[in-house]
């Protein structure tokens, strides 16, 4: 992975968490796990994590409704074009926080 790219997935995770901070509501807790961008940039996957985990579903349909919102604060904030996006729930996060609840 190019520098420029690594550039471009944090700026983009920056970006999705100060988003969703400021336009989700409180029911909730939505972190932005990582952001990856394809090779080119156009396209990308935002990962979250949410808590309580039986919002994760109202979460990510939420985020994936506003993404036109958040193209248009991407290309103010960032003043480039932002990549189609689309936001999951970040698997590896979730697994890896079971895991702790098992050994601990």
């Amino acid at each position: 992975m190019s520098l420029r790219d690594e550039k471009l997935n944090e700026v983009l995770r920056e970006a999705a968490a100060e988003f969703l901070a400021a336009e989700a509501g409180r029911q909730s807790l939505i972190t932005v796990t990582r952001a990856q961008v394809s090779e080119g940039g156009k396209s990308g996957v935002i990962y979250l994590s949410v808590l309580p985990e039986s919002a994760e579903d109202g979460a990510v349909a939420f985020a994936n409704r506003h993404r036109r919102e958040f193209d248009v604060f991407f290309n103010k904030k960032v003043k480039a074009r932002v990549p189609h996006v689309e936001f999951v729930v970040d698997m590896g996060e979730k697994n890896r926080r079971r895991i702790d609840e098992i050994t601990l």
